[in-house]
């Protein structure tokens, strides 16, 4: 009887330790905060921290509006990845983040200034209107 009674407590041990493993990789998939992915976006600075950087993909991906603001912000400094920022920008301002709105707005209008680019600009300043249009009927905006 005393063996059945250490092989329970045995077995119980292990399925609680399981259910906390469990429970922990849950955790870690879950978007964090948006104190946390911002302070994450600060510690990628000018030089770059690849391990923040696929962080804050990976929580943008998640669908995080802070994320996918804080990305394009970081994208902007990079030519190559402005078309990425305008997106990025789009799809946080879609979900209600009026940051990344000003973001847009702020793309388009450069966009729209750029002699080289114009029908680019047109279509950038339709998207960001259109973007910011969605917001504010969705009383989004700060007023």
């Amino acid at each position: 009887m005393e063996l059945f009674n250490k092989s329970g407590v045995l077995i119980s041990a292990v399925l609680v330790c399981v259910g906390a493993l469990i429970a922990c990789q849950a955790q870690e998939n879950a978007i964090p905060s948006s104190t946390v992915i911002e302070a994450a976006a600060m510690q990628i600075g000018p030089t770059g921290q690849p391990a923040a950087e696929r962080r804050l993909q990976e929580w943008a991906d998640q669908g995080s509006p802070v994320a996918q603001r804080e990305l394009a912000l970081r994208y902007l400094s990079n030519p190559d990845k402005r078309r990425e920022a305008m997106q990025l920008f789009e799809r946080a301002a879609s979900a209600g983040d009026a940051q990344a709105a000003v973001g847009l707005v702020g793309m388009s209008h450069e966009a729209s200034n750029t002699v080289s680019s114009s029908s680019s600009a047109g279509s950038a300043a339709l998207s960001a209107g259109r973007v910011i249009k969605e917001a504010a009927t969705a009383n989004y905006i700060a007023r």
